[in-house]
């Protein structure tokens, strides 16, 4: 088993599983392995989002604790083992709640944000900045990162006779408390347990510090917050990894690494000689996804790739067309920017921008620009509307059920049921690309368009949000407005790209 580092004196002791660990662990186990034995380096600099996630965390959880009027013990300010010890004695005298304690049996560490006692035991809570429950209202769920943490807190308690029963809370963003009853299946086809599921998490961390199993990195969406990205691109690239095929993520490489370790070699294979009837000898993957992979990985590794069309696409033919963009605060739970480009008869020298924002964080001004952007849409007049994703539509639909009289419902659905979703009516399915991913920016990009700022992404725009309401500074204000105004020109260009493309692989 691996050691950490002294803490002054001559003994060492084992690295701990805590509930950060795991929760790192259910969204990237590689990234376990990188922050236990890679060189440090390696490592990128914080993301200026995840900095302020954290800043923004730790301030909503002071708000919290601020305002709460139950009594409580607060052991926030103590370190090490004399919280351990404190947290240990207030449990013993059964106090009613407490924050910031410590708990710790075995190899297991966890730093619960509280501890209730309910029931003659205490159950474990943490306070978070985000949504207690992922999902749409109607398919709301618990989220898995959370709920091994809460896990960990309770298995601590049991080992200590302190629990009160497998579950857990979380207070969210939203002032709501959010129950996880760990014992509970997580659906009918899926029986497993979330208890079930941290017990699966708690071996593999166990085996990642005693360095009995050996993680690969995996490209996906949440890679380029993390401060491993560019080693882990690097050693993705090396490898010349599966997971670098847009879609086929670390599952799907799992059930093909037993016989295609890489993407030269899924190019090379014939699809029927792993196919029978409606399945392939990869679980999981059936016959087309299998085909449409390995197209993929054809595509990658030719001498001289060129994205096309899989067959012909009909898009709407208008003399304006408009091009939109929304930049949203989620921890504000704002959306404090429309805006969209405007081009008439194709000609781009006509385009003109138009931006609804937000100079303060407020509902009030939430539904201003909301009314401002539904307003500027209905004065355009008749016109082909194209956006990317579906985040768009749904936001929007957040904002009419918040805000009712800025439109009906009818003439919302009826307004995104005309326009077009570039990414799933059009690149998903009707397209081939070589590319790493399907994103406006790599496809863009792709295409020859270059953003002005240097670092352009959606996290980024929320962070100079953050720094605009603190400041009021213009320079940021117009920051983020010429990252939204070139996100809306990167989807033009995306559509002239699509329109040019052929249809069939051009040899």
């Amino acid at each position: 088993m691996p050691y950490g580092p002294s803490t002054g004196s001559s003994c060492i002791v084992p690295t701990p599983v805590t509930a950060t660990l795991l929760y790192d662990l259910v969204r990237c186990p590689h990234r376990v392995t990188m922050d236990l034995f890679a060189e440090a380096s390696r490592r990128d600099p914080v993301n200026p989002f995840v900095q302020l996630l954290w800043e923004r965390g730790n301030l909503y959880e002071k708000s919290v604790v601020a305002g709460l009027k139950t009594p409580f013990l607060d052991l926030s300010s103590f370190r090490g083992a004399e919280k351990e010890r404190l947290t240990q004695e207030a449990m013993a005298r059964g106090e009613p709640l407490i924050y910031g304690g410590r708990i710790q049996a075995g190899d297991l560490l966890g730093d619960p944000d509280l501890l209730r006692r309910e029931e003659g035991g205490y159950v474990p809570g943490d306070i978070k900045s985000g949504s207690g429950e992922e999902g749409d209202d109607e398919n709301s769920r618990p989220k898995k990162h959370y709920a091994v943490q809460l896990a960990l807190y309770v298995d601590i308690l049991e080992r200590k006779g302190l629990s009160s029963g497998r579950r857990g809370f979380i207070w969210d963003v939203h002032g709501q408390e959010v129950v996880y009853d760990l014992m509970t299946p997580q659906g009918v086809r899926n029986t497993d347990t979330l208890w079930d599921v941290y017990q699966e998490a708690l071996g593999e961390a166990r085996r990642i510090i005693g360095r009995s199993c050996k993680t690969l990195p995996a490209y996906g969406a949440e890679c380029k917050l993390c401060h491993w990205y560019s080693a882990c691109l690097a050693d993705l690239a090396t490898a010349n990894d599966l997971t670098l095929i847009p879609e086929l993520g670390r599952s799907k490489r799992e059930a093909l690494m037993a016989r295609v370790s890489n993407i030269r070699e899924l190019a090379s294979i014939d699809v029927s000689a792993f196919t029978s009837g409606k399945k392939t000898v990869f679980p999981g993957i059936g016959p087309e996804t299998l085909a449409k992979f390995v197209e993929r990985a054809r595509l990658l590794v030719a001498p001289n790739p060129k994205p096309y069309l899989k067959n012909p696409v009909t898009l709407p033919k208008s003399d304006v067309e408009i091009f939109f963009d929304i930049e949203v605060d989620p921890m504000r739970d704002i959306c404090y920017l429309h805006g969209f480009i405007e081009r008439h008869d194709g000609d781009n020298t006509s385009e003109r921008y138009i931006a609804c924002f937000a100079d303060s964080p407020t509902p009030a001004a939430e539904e201003a620009v909301f009314a401002g952007a539904w307003e500027y849409l209905r004065r355009a007049g008749p016109a082909a509307v194209y956006y990317y994703s579906k985040y768009e539509r749904t936001i929007w639909r957040k904002l009419r059920e918040k805000y009712p009289r800025v439109c009906p419902e009818s003439e919302l659905e009826e307004f995104f049921g005309e326009a077009v979703d570039l990414y799933f009516d059009v690149v998903r399915p009707h397209t081939e690309w070589p590319t790493r991913d399907f994103s406006i920016k790599t496809l863009a990009k792709y295409l020859g368009f270059a953003w002005r700022d240097t670092h352009p992404s959606g996290a980024a725009s929320i962070e100079w949000y953050h720094r605009w309401v603190e400041s009021s500074d213009p320079a940021i204000k117009q920051r983020i407005l010429d990252y939204n105004e070139d996100d809306c020109r990167a989807t033009r260009v995306l559509l002239d790209g699509i329109r040019k493309l052929p249809v069939g692989i051009n040899e």
